[in-house]
């Protein structure tokens, strides 16, 4: 229902508002203030002794920023460079922070956005819900921080903030939480580095970006098979954002699915409900984000369709070089 209120102007936005509208503007007070405290000084914010990434967005949901990190950090591994990543690790409970992440680490210490980072890259990733303590773990190893989300994370300073827009919702009734979906005003925008727009119509200024899909991999055995080549009925699950993306994918396809069946972000996931959902059909399809918290008692008919961020050369290129003029600033500027 909230989604429906920010994104799909439901009748219930009207009857709400006298309630929603006086929260909303006390969110946005207290976080201009906590963003103003950090500016002027008044909070120190932690700079590390390497460049800062932040992939983040204004709005509060899933927008596609995990495989915008995920491409990062092979682009910059192609350019020689050793990033890390660093997450809050919402969804874990790590049993001590900073935490890194290793083979033995799971979605339920960790959260499944970083799991499924290290597993695609297997390169440096730490959580902490103070973000600082898990730059500062990586900062010996390391030549560039990556941050997924934590663009309103202000007590760690960047270098570049990126912001990825769901080329779909865009930013909903463009008010802040609880009345809509920001975190921070559209104003906001102005003053970031890079906007990539996933999907739909970019604007002017924003990159172009899609999500690719690759073969589907079989939770169980690894194998890879293309979506056509599955016989039988197919049952779609997602836990991420905004699932209809997923749903849409698996549709453009040429799937038709029996049943497309939606979960909250993050949820964690049952071996019992799943293979109840699994019964409707022969095979089930879910995201990467999914397959990671369910490996362990995954069934042989279980797969996961992995997609990629695809964007216009040029400006991908001028992202990436955009980095590395900062590295090297950070290099001469320690010499």
């Amino acid at each position: 229902m909230i989604e429906k209120i920010w994104f799909e102007s439901h009748p219930a936005g009207r009857a709400l508002k006298p309630l929603l509208w006086p929260l909303s503007k006390l969110f946005g007070l207290i976080s201009r203030r906590r963003r103003q405290q950090y500016q002027t000084g008044r909070k120190p914010a932690y700079h590390a002794s390497v460049p800062v990434v932040v992939v983040g967005n204004i709005t509060a949901g899933g927008n596609g920023k995990t495989p915008v990190v995920v491409w990062l950090v092979e682009q910059l591994l192609a350019a020689g460079l050793k990033p890390g990543v660093v997450s809050r690790g919402y969804g874990g409970k790590a049993p001590h922070y900073p935490y890194r992440i290793d083979g033995q680490s799971s979605t339920s210490e960790a959260g499944d956005e970083p799991i499924l980072i290290y597993r695609r890259t297997g390169v440096p990733v730490a959580v902490s819900p103070k973000r600082a303590e898990a730059v500062a773990l990586l900062e010996p190893e390391v030549d560039v921080i990556i941050t997924d989300d934590g663009l309103q994370h202000y007590a760690l300073a960047r270098d570049i903030e990126i912001v990825v827009i769901d080329g779909q919702r865009r930013f909903g009734n463009q008010q802040l939480i609880p009345l809509g979906p920001l975190r921070e005003g559209c104003e906001r925008l102005q003053e970031v580095d890079f906007l990539i727009c996933n999907g739909d119509q970019p604007q002017a200024n924003e990159i172009p970006m899609h999500l690719a899909p690759s073969p589907l991999i079989n939770l169980k055995t690894g194998e890879r098979a293309e979506l056509q080549s599955l016989e039988g009925d197919l049952v779609a699950m997602a836990g991420i954002g905004h699932p209809p993306r997923f749903f849409n994918t698996l549709n453009q396809l040429g799937a038709n699915p029996v049943v497309c069946q939606p979960f909250a972000d993050h949820q964690a996931f049952s071996e019992q409900e799943l293979q109840q959902l699994a019964a409707n059909g022969q095979h089930l399809i879910m995201t990467e984000k999914d397959a990671v918290k369910c490996h362990a008692f995954a069934l042989p008919n279980w797969w996961y369709l992995p997609v990629d961020a695809v964007m216009p050369e040029p400006q991908a290129e001028s992202l990436i070089n955009r980095i590395k003029k900062v590295k090297e600033e950070y290099g001469s500027s320690s010499t």
